[in-house]
């Protein structure tokens, strides 16, 4: 009986996922235990719709911060559980991966604290580095996401010295991802290697602010070098 009431709730948030506003889904969800809703989330982010997937991160975020609130060592397990997607031997690739990992950091400040430290290690050669541009794209989101939060945790790993290289990438949109966390860590030094990058048209999806629009990679190298421009002397 309890996995058939598991199944049904999965297909019940999946539906909520792909459908609601993203204050709904959160107000629906917050009527479960946070334990509940991992494995019917954990569906949701590695979702082909976009919509899905950007609900299922945000909802991540609140929900594991709920559950660390409760229970720190439950929290850690997600934790772990989202590490192992990104491991080899895992089996899978971890679509959605990264930008819930980060999104669960943003906010939780002791998760923060523990596990920033990995998130960037996914950027290093010497670390858990991703190769799939897919997967950068969706590191270089969560640098941005937590650079907005908790850049002080990131300068302290050196987040700025290992979002270099990206912009290097031969992916327009992680180069263009990259520049935008380089301009939210206010990294000064970064401007000239911006101001060199192509700016192109390539359009693609950001989700920012809790809601999905289209950019091009050129307007994100120019935001950055705005935001670069503003940092005090």
């Amino acid at each position: 009986m309890g996995a058939v009431s598991q199944r049904g709730i999965k297909k019940k948030i999946l539906a909520l996922l792909s459908q609601a506003e993203l204050d709904a889904v959160l107000t629906a969800l917050s009527g479960y235990p946070p334990e509940k809703l991992l494995n019917p989330l954990f569906a949701g982010i590695c979702s082909g719709s976009e919509k899905t997937k950007w609900n299922a991160v945000a909802a991540m975020g609140a929900t594991v911060a709920r559950l660390a609130d409760q229970d720190m060592e439950a929290a850690r397990i997600v934790m772990r559980r989202f590490m192992w997607s990104l491991n080899d031997e895992s089996g899978g690739i971890g679509w959605g991966t990264p930008e819930a990992m980060a999104e669960c950091l943003a906010c939780h400040g002791e998760l923060a604290r523990e596990y920033s430290k990995i998130l960037v290690s996914f950027m290093r050669k010497d670390g858990f580095y991703l190769e799939l541009p897919s997967l950068q794209r969706g590191l270089m989101w969560g640098m941005a996401r937590l650079a907005q939060l908790r850049p002080e945790m990131l300068r302290a790993w050196q987040a700025d010295r290992y979002l270099l290289p990206y912009l290097d990438s031969e992916d327009p949109i992680v180069r263009a991802l990259a520049a935008r966390a380089l301009g939210q860590l206010r990294v000064v030094e970064a401007a000239g290697k911006i101001k060199q990058l192509p700016g192109d048209t390539t359009e693609f999806s950001l989700y920012a602010d809790h809601r999905l629009t289209t950019v091009t990679t050129g307007q994100l190298i120019r935001e950055a070098l705005t935001a670069l421009a503003d940092v005090p002397e």
